[in-house]
């Protein structure tokens, strides 16, 4: 009679919530339907685009790692919402979302965090971070992992301020043991991220001068000018103000150079034109000033300055030289002597009049 009495009380219930039960499968069914497409969008971006190298490749990969168990649970949840369940049930759906969630969370969380790094390491093809990659994702699994777990557990209603502060204790000392292998990560993340350089460029620190070879998960590595190779840690590096030569639109160059006091004033006045023409004959260069700039004690001091576009440092150089030569070979044709230094004496005869040293011109 017991059970007679369960069958009429489980088929009064139906009879009384099929609209609900109805309503809550249809819900459920049209929330599964979105997540199924939603994973099917992220699965065709990562079709798309395999390296991950655009913001819709990051964000595909995080959505095609949508779980069924996380779509199925989610419909459930939503059918207990619209259907009125008994309460213990309702309790253990919500119990068994709450998990669901925050889990799902975790891993949209990690695969997102995880993709937005591999693309700036694939954009800034740096071999040493992806060989690190897999450190990055354990490190990365750990930490979203265990918010996903904390906050589960809060919303579950049970005490985490124990396992927070025990968390953080161990957290602190993991820190304070490998703190130079995390402050160097970290960097090297910055580096990726904020980009003051990258793979390729021409920087300069201190009094050192290079491109950039490698950047790695401890050190940077650098190619000096002279050919040697230069290692710093990417810690130190950021530390120091860094000039990004490759970033320049053009490089400025002085020369300096004397012409003797006997150059006619005429020719002066002319210096900016032969200038200019010694310049500009090199592409990529402008004139930007040829000026005198002092009366020196052998010499008119002059300061030629020009823009040079070129970003190598051989061309430059190259630039520089054809310019020493065409303004050489221009001052030769208008017989302008470059000053070199000098110093007159003045010898005095007996009665004391000087006496010049050089032969007078004849008259």
């Amino acid at each position: 009679m017991t059970a007679a009495m369960s069958l009429n009380a489980v088929r009064n219930w139906f009879l009384t919530h099929q609209l609900d039960l109805l309503a809550g499968a249809i819900v459920a069914a049209a929330i599964i339907a979105v997540l199924l497409l939603v994973r099917w969008l992220g699965e065709r971006a990562c079709e798309r685009d395999r390296e991950g190298r655009t913001w819709k490749g990051v964000i595909g990969r995080a959505l095609a790692r949508t779980t069924v168990i996380f779509m199925i649970v989610a419909g459930a949840d939503s059918f207990s919402t619209y259907a009125d369940l008994p309460h213990r049930l309702a309790r253990l759906i919500d119990i068994a979302f709450i998990i669901a969630f925050a889990l799902q969370g975790a891993i949209w969380a990690r695969e997102f965090i995880l993709g937005l790094i591999g693309r700036r390491v694939a954009d800034a093809r740096a071999s040493g971070l992806a060989n690190a990659m897999a450190l990055i994702r354990l490190l990365v699994s750990i930490s979203v992992f265990a918010l996903a777990i904390v906050l589960m557990l809060d919303n579950l209603g049970v005490n985490v301020t124990a396992l927070v502060a025990g968390l953080g204790i161990g957290g602190i000392a993991i820190g304070l043991a490998a703190q130079g292998i995390f402050s160097d990560l970290f960097a090297a993340l910055s580096i990726l991220f904020d980009k003051p350089f990258k793979r390729g460029d021409l920087i300069r620190y201190d009094e050192t001068t290079g491109r950039v070879e490698r950047i790695g998960l401890k050190t940077t590595r650098l190619r000096s000018l002279s050919g040697e190779q230069r290692i710093m840690a990417n810690t130190k590096l950021l530390e120091r103000e860094i000039q990004n030569l490759a970033q320049a639109k053009a490089r400025r160059i002085t020369l300096a150079f004397g012409v003797t006091y006997q150059t006619a004033p005429q020719l002066l006045e002319r210096m900016e034109d032969f200038a200019r023409a010694a310049v500009e004959g090199r592409k990529g260069c402008k004139l930007v000033r040829c000026v005198v700039t002092a009366l020196g004690a052998s010499s008119l001091d002059h300061e030629l300055v020009y823009d040079d576009s070129s970003r190598e440092n051989d061309e430059l150089a190259r630039n520089r030289a054809a310019i020493i030569l065409a303004l050489i070979n221009r001052f030769a044709a208008e017989k302008i002597d470059f000053a070199y230094p000098t110093q007159t004496t003045f010898t005095a005869a007996p009665d004391g009049t000087l006496v010049m040293p050089y032969a007078t011109p004849p008259r």
